[in-house]
């Protein structure tokens, strides 16, 4: 009986040659004999999906094949079935033993069908891929990477923080280390997928997403801070507690301050191998919403003190 070749590959008659690729390689990575150990209904899958591909992945065996001028094992039909093929026609059939791929089998580099040859994965270090086709490549291949995202509060990241996680099944311990900023990845090796092949396992990249702070603003090692103070703190001076990223501490604002300007708490920054940060508070005098005549007053009594210079 014959067979749909587009059924085969799962793709309808009108699909494109890159669709058409693309069914392929997906279907060859999931019947793959050395992928499917011992498995004869998976080598019969993948022999019929490479006996469809060899004929539509070629146009002019395509169009054959569209013209019902050659059937679903590249036999020519009609007048001249049974005589090799006619005009040049080439056909096989693997039930017999034959080779999708014409004489020159033995040294088929499927590097032409997937790019990168994803065959040299299945070799097993031997140089040679399924029914003795040639891969390009004979060393193991790292297994795949896994991403993941993690969100974490912003003093996990600016102080180093442990968290668990949980990727594919598997509890993992992820340190981040102080310092770490928004949209920085992690690498956490041979975590991640096993290889087919006998090569290292692939990776664990986990990208972290840093919350912000109400108040805090990390820039490098050093914190920042926007610290409101009075109209009588900036004329009159004063100590302040403000926060720091390890707790509070006591500043003293000298008298007569503006807004904009800055003061520095030494070593009160972010703390790795890279150094220790200072955290910069930046003034911002703020004046008062209620009336107060007592102040106005006070105001007023004061000589007019010349601040612009235009």
């Amino acid at each position: 009986m014959s067979k749909n070749l587009y059924h085969i590959l799962g793709v309808s008659k009108d699909a494109t040659d890159a669709e058409i690729k693309s069914a392929y390689r997906k279907l060859a990575r999931k019947y793959h004999p050395d992928v499917n150990k011992d498995s004869k209904e998976a080598a019969d899958k993948f022999k019929e999906i490479s006996c469809a591909y060899d004929i539509l992945g070629n146009k002019e065996k395509r169009q054959k094949y569209d013209n019902n001028e050659i059937d679903d094992e590249g036999k020519p039909t009609g007048f001249g079935a049974g005589f090799g093929g006619g005009n040049g026609g080439t056909y096989y059939n693997y039930s017999t033993g034959g080779n999708p791929f014409g004489d020159g089998a033995q040294g088929f580099d499927f590097s032409s069908i997937f790019g990168d040859d994803i065959f040299s994965q299945f070799s097993g270090g031997q140089g040679r891929g399924f029914s003795g086709f040639s891969s390009r490549t004979s060393r193991p291949r790292k297994g795949e990477d896994i991403a993941y995202s993690m969100r974490v509060d912003f003093l996990s990241a600016v102080q180093g923080a442990e968290k668990k996680v949980n990727i594919g099944g598997k509890n993992i311990s992820v340190k981040i280390p102080a310092g770490t900023t928004d949209g920085q990845t992690l690498r956490l090796r041979g975590l991640g997928q096993p290889s087919l092949n006998g090569g290292e396992n692939g990776d664990v990249l986990i990208t972290i997403n840093v919350d912000k702070h109400p108040y805090f603003e990390a820039q490098g090692l050093d914190i920042h801070l926007e610290l409101p103070i009075s109209f009588k703190e900036a004329v009159l001076g004063g100590k302040i507690t403000v926060p720091t990223i390890s707790g509070k501490v006591n500043v003293n604002i000298p008298p007569y301050s503006t807004s904009g300007e800055k003061l520095r708490l030494k070593g009160k920054g972010i703390k790795n191998q890279s150094g220790i940060g200072d955290e910069i508070i930046t003034l911002k005098v703020v004046t008062p919403k209620i009336k107060n005549e007592a102040l106005e007053k006070a105001l007023a009594s004061m000589s007019d003190e010349k601040i612009r210079s235009f």
